[in-house]
């Protein structure tokens, strides 16, 4: 394509179809999400190529436009090691264009989308901690008269929260724009979405400090269940401070 006639995104899907080096595409982002897509939406597509590749959509690699984003990658690369961790909720909810392999790039999605038990229990521990860390420093900074620095703390506490909740569901966090969206359709086990939501909007607006503990008195039987008392017992008697008074 020229200048003049840039790149689309249907011509270049028409292109790709027909080059048998490639063995996937996958279509992420808003135009992935029913409901999503502004006029500002552009395309964001994974181009998965044969290890082998060394022609055909190599030479697009890099390509960006303000209607098509192209991330060219071998199989090899697609399959885990050449895809960073914040992209796993992209690809988990990605739409599937072209799947050369009976499947096997669905199979790839699914695997993204999902965490291993393991894995999910190693990393929802950190997370607890940082929870209760944020939620410790908010409550006691309210306390001391530090109004400024309560908020901050509060904000950054329903982060943690939001990477803990969802991880004991073993699924990777969906970035900020899509947080509605994906509760709305995948609520939490065990969570209102609504009021959930509600809570997270003021105390991150307020650093309220009453709403912080009854979401906390919510979040220890949770976490207990889960496996990880060991993790709040660590935190003493200072476990007080951020329950309901």
């Amino acid at each position: 394509m020229t200048a003049q006639q840039p790149l689309t995104y249907d011509a270049f899907v028409e292109l790709a179809a027909a080059d048998p080096a490639v063995v996937g595409l996958v279509l992420k982002g808003s135009q992935a999400h029913d409901g999503m897509i502004t006029p500002y939406s552009d395309h964001d597509l994974y181009v998965v190529v044969a290890d082998d590749a060394r022609t055909g959509p190599i030479r697009f690699t890099g390509h960006r436009s303000a209607e098509l984003d192209l991330v060219v990658v071998t199989l090899t690369e697609f399959r885990g090691a050449g895809i960073p961790d914040w992209e796993r909720y992209a690809l988990g909810r990605a739409r599937i264009v072209l799947d050369r392999l009976d499947g096997g790039i669905a199979r790839i999605l699914a695997d993204r989308g999902r965490l291993d038990p393991d894995e999910a229990f190693r990393d929802s521990r950190g997370r607890l901690d940082a929870y209760a860390n944020s939620l410790y420093r908010s409550v006691k900074n309210h306390r001391d008269g530090q109004a400024l620095a309560a908020r901050l703390d509060a904000a950054d506490s329903m982060r943690f929260l939001l990477d803990l909740l969802f991880t004991l569901d073993r699924r990777p966090r969906p970035y900020n724009k899509y947080l509605e969206w994906e509760l709305a359709r995948h609520p939490l086990p065990g969570w209102d979405t609504d009021v959930l939501l509600r809570a997270i909007d003021r105390i991150s607006a307020t650093g309220d400090v009453t709403l912080q503990r009854h979401l906390f008195s919510l979040v220890e039987p949770a976490a207990r269940e889960a496996g990880h008392g060991e993790v709040l017992d660590a935190w003493g008697d200072d476990l007080d401070l951020m329950r309901p008074q």
